[in-house]
């Protein structure tokens, strides 16, 4: 007998008209809208010029989200590829599928690219943006909440997951588990209630962000150390949330592919920690300032 349960919400996409208003898509943006803007504030205290975050992101934004996609798509490629899949799916990022991992890697490519441009250094620039992109990443989860994926194995807690059985709207006796699916009668699916591993990162996620601001200000990190404390804190989060998970995932010596990731990118953000701590003190707040002075004529 269960004390409380989530339930579930019974669709993760609503229609304005013929115009479709993804839940999952919605977080994501109001996450990215939130990373900026925290990452702006930050940015300017430590001496930056206000509104270069946000021309970085023009370039950063785009990047991660095509990285995040491909990473997706490569470590969950029998989704997509092979007998009776439909490969133009892949393109399909409104239904769910980010993998953060790839969402750094590339969106570092653009913000490199980004900081090339302004003259400033990417690291301090890591810094300043590091909490606004876990928190983002918090906000991410409740469209996975939405789309009811990402979620764990049957549990007796009081906190379980309520899973429910979708159809399709305009049919409501064809099943169509997913975020296009509407959970008519909130029938539970057999496994429900399930661990609500979304609810686990997200909670996670804004601890490490709000660790990472405590630890800044303490120690006043500079050269990509709040960047590094951030990837290690999220990425130990991740390890054993990801272990809870059950969902269809590919596996790589018997673990799933983003517990190994998690691991071994863990132990790079601490061998970065130790490497930047060599760097010294916070960078100088001129070298982040895209307001040069005009050099002085010489008679």
């Amino acid at each position: 007998m269960f004390l409380a349960t989530i339930p579930s919400p019974e669709r993760g996409v609503w229609y304005l008209g013929p115009i479709p208003i993804r839940a999952y898509a919605l977080c994501i943006i109001v996450g990215i809208i939130i990373a900026i803007w925290w990452g702006e504030r930050r940015w300017q205290e430590r001496g930056g010029t206000k509104g270069t975050v946000v021309d970085i992101a023009v370039f950063a934004v785009p990047f991660g989200i095509v990285g995040g996609r491909l990473y997706h798509v490569i470590t969950d490629w029998w989704r997509y590829f092979g007998p009776g899949k439909n490969p133009v799916q892949a393109l399909y990022i409104w239904d769910g599928g980010l993998g953060i991992w790839g969402a750094i890697a590339l969106g570092a490519v653009g913000a490199w690219i980004g900081c090339r441009r302004k003259g400033i250094p990417l690291p301090a620039m890591a810094d300043a943006i590091a909490p606004g992109i876990v928190a983002a990443q918090a906000i991410g989860r409740l469209g996975n909440y939405f789309n009811q994926e990402l979620y764990g194995a049957h549990t007796s807690l009081p906190w379980g997951l309520e899973i429910y059985q979708r159809f399709d709207p305009n049919n409501p006796t064809i099943p169509l588990q997913g975020p296009d699916g509407v959970a008519f009668g909130s029938i539970p699916l057999p496994d429900s209630p399930v661990q609500p591993t979304f609810l686990y990162e997200l909670l996670w996620d804004f601890a490490v962000a709000a660790f990472v601001v405590w630890m800044d200000r303490r120690f006043k990190l500079g050269h990509g150390r709040a960047f590094a404390l951030y990837v290690a804190g999220y990425t130990l989060g991740r390890f054993w949330i990801e272990l809870l998970r059950s969902d269809d995932a590919t596996h790589v010596f018997g673990l799933r592919v983003n517990v190994l990731t998690a691991a071994v990118v863990f132990v790079g953000a601490l061998v970065y920690l130790s490497v930047a701590r060599k760097r010294g003190p916070r960078e100088d707040p001129e070298l982040l300032s895209t307001e040069k002075p005009e050099p002085q004529k010489v008679d």
